[in-house]
Parts: structure tokens; sequence; C-alpha cells
């Protein structure tokens, strides 16, 4: 059994995409971002960075204590190689996933969580850190585009972790306001992607908790983002 320690997000949906895709049994420990919840020990102890998602194999394929994992790569990787699933083993292939993983939890979820945060959530609009956030985030759809043109999945020919790490933060295209229709090889990744029933499963996971928005309350920013209001 998989202990999956998230919330509804870009990053949280990644590891239950992969669940569900691999069809492991799990049970869900939210974590309420918005009070806290990442901050207390006992989460501490599995995610020292207090970010979800977290996991807890209480199966691993050692047969010995539980395993905590950290960080979503990390995550989609420690579950292929559990499963089998998701990663080929040849070494090209799997290279190749590496990179498109790699790229997006260092490229593309860190640049549009910049360009979230600045254009929806941020209480004071700063259009430079707004408009650098948004060229780079064009610049890494279009990144995207060009290797969509060329391979129907990121890595290649076959649907990977690469594709699961990248697809809840496009997403987030509409809040963001990127125009997917400028990008029509990752439109129809998008698309074809969304046809997936175990995909849908993983990003519908906590869509009921999803009900309200950091900008709603000076003591949720105070949490989510660090900073204390002078007014507050």
């Amino acid at each position: 059994m998989i202990e999956l320690l998230t919330a509804p997000t870009p990053n949280g949906w990644k590891i239950s995409i992969m669940l569900e895709e691999c069809g492991l049994p799990y049970r869900v420990r939210w974590v309420e971002l918005g009070k806290g919840d990442q901050f207390a020990p006992d989460f501490l102890a599995i995610s020292p960075n207090n970010r979800i998602p977290a996991i807890v194999d209480h199966d691993p394929a050692d047969g010995g204590e539980p395993v905590p994992v950290f960080e979503s790569g990390a995550i989609l990787l420690y579950l292929a190689e559990k499963t089998g699933r998701f990663l080929p083993a040849d070494l090209r292939s799997r290279k190749q996933v590496m990179e498109w993983l790699f790229w997006q939890v260092g490229g593309l979820g860190p640049m549009l969580g910049q360009h979230g945060h600045f254009k929806l959530y941020a209480p004071d609009r700063i259009a430079y850190a707004t408009t650098r956030y948004r060229e780079e985030a064009l610049r890494l759809y279009g990144v995207l585009d060009r290797q969509l043109a060329k391979t129907p999945f990121l890595a290649g020919a076959a649907y990977s972790i690469a594709d699961m790490a990248c697809w809840p933060w496009v997403r987030t295209w509409k809040a963001q306001d990127i125009p997917l229709g400028d990008f029509p090889a990752s439109r129809a990744w998008y698309d074809l992607l969304k046809q997936r029933p175990a995909l849908r499963r993983g990003v519908e996971l906590g869509n009921e908790r999803v009900n309200q928005r950091p900008q709603d309350s000076a003591e949720t920013r105070r949490i989510l983002f660090g900073i204390k209001e002078e007014n507050a």
C-alpha cells in the first residue's frame, strides 16, 4: 500500500496520475497547505522541504521498513522502478525520459509556478516580474511544442512519466492565460492525454477541496508564501 501525502495541485496530481496509471493501491492523506500542515513535524519527517507531494511505501521491494519518498520527480522515478512501467529499460529511451522529466522539475513547473504567482496571487502587481515569468513560460511552451511536433509523446513513441510530470502543469493554461492554440502540437498532446481514464481519475483527485484561493485570506497568504502583510 502506498500512502500519498498530497494536495490538489499540479505537483500533487503528477503522483495520483502515476498511481492510477499503474493501478497501485493507495490511500490519501490530505495536507491542508493553507492551514500549515506542511510544517507539522510528522510531515517534515517525510518531506523535509515542507512541500507536497510525498509518499510512504508500506510494501517496498526489499521487504523492509516503509520507505518515505519526497519530491515529485523522485517519486515518479521510484514508482516507475517499483512497477517496471512508464520508464524504458533501454539506455537511450530511458535517457530521453530522464531528460524531459528533469526539464519539467527544473524548468516548466517552477517557471509556471512563478508566472502563476505574480499573475494570480501577488498582492501587488509587479509588471516586470509578471512579464519576466510570462516570457519564460512562453519560451518553455515553445520548447515543449517543438519536441511534440517530432514525437507523439515527450520522450518518443511511448507515454512515460515525463508526460505525467508535464501534463498537470499544462492543465493550468487557461488560468495562466497561455494561448495554447498557438502551440498546436502541445494542444494535440494535451487533448490526447486528457482522454486517458487513469489520468482523468488522477487529476480529479481532490477537486472538491479546491474551494479557496490564496489571495482570499491574509493568513493563508502568510502560510503559503511566507509574507507578513503590514496591515494584516
